[in-house]
């Protein structure tokens, strides 16, 4: 993949206030492998936009087994490395070799196709780039991190077709494109207000 866009980015990582102080004194991040990761699997990010990682933290907080009991979020510099952006055309172009090569590879097996279950639940998706990720490793390459939009959550406003919750997101597969953790001051958790 070329790149065509500015390598480094501010990221932000929605989790349990332990697992904050444990990546702030110099943890290390946990790649997640869920089978319905849109992105695939990595380590996953909000760009830009701390507030969106912090919803999901407290979010999680109501689902079945979630291990987040204190919201938190840390910001990250990423570099991005080699990026597979899925906002590009280059991109969604090898996404989509990505799925002919999963249709056939299961066709071959005898094995049904996943099926995206709803909009957070990506079986799919998932097993597409991972799919992608394993023929363009057999080529002896690597993406250190895929980048998407993702739109989500109700409407903004009566009749928009912007979505309350539309975000950029990364999933980092390469752990050494993150250069440092920081703390996300309070401020920056705030949401704007005119003056």
């Amino acid at each position: 993949m070329n790149r065509l866009s500015a390598n480094f980015v501010l990221g932000y990582h929605g989790c349990d206030e332990a697992v904050a102080r444990h990546l702030l004194d110099g943890g290390t991040f946990q790649s997640s492998r869920n089978d319905y990761d849109w992105l695939g699997w990595g380590i996953y990010f909000w760009e830009a936009n701390p507030r969106r990682g912090l919803d999901f933290a407290k979010e999680a907080m109501g689902r079945k087994g979630t291990k987040i009991k204190r919201p938190a979020v840390v910001g990250a510099a990423i570099d991005l490395g080699k990026c597979l952006d899925l906002t590009t055309m280059d991109g969604i172009g090898m996404v989509q070799i990505g799925y002919r090569s999963l249709v056939a590879t299961l066709a071959d097996a005898g094995k049904e196709l996943p099926v995206n279950q709803d909009r957070l639940r990506r079986q799919l998706d998932c097993a597409v780039l991972q799919r992608l990720h394993e023929v363009y490793e057999e080529a002896g390459n690597q993406f250190d991190s895929v980048r998407g939009i993702f739109a989500e959550g109700a409407p903004a406003y009566p009749g928009a077709a912007f979505d309350a919750k539309t975000h950029v997101q990364i999933a980092v597969r390469n752990p050494d494109c993150i250069k440092g953790v920081f703390r996300v001051p309070d401020h920056h958790l705030q949401g704007w207000k005119p003056d």
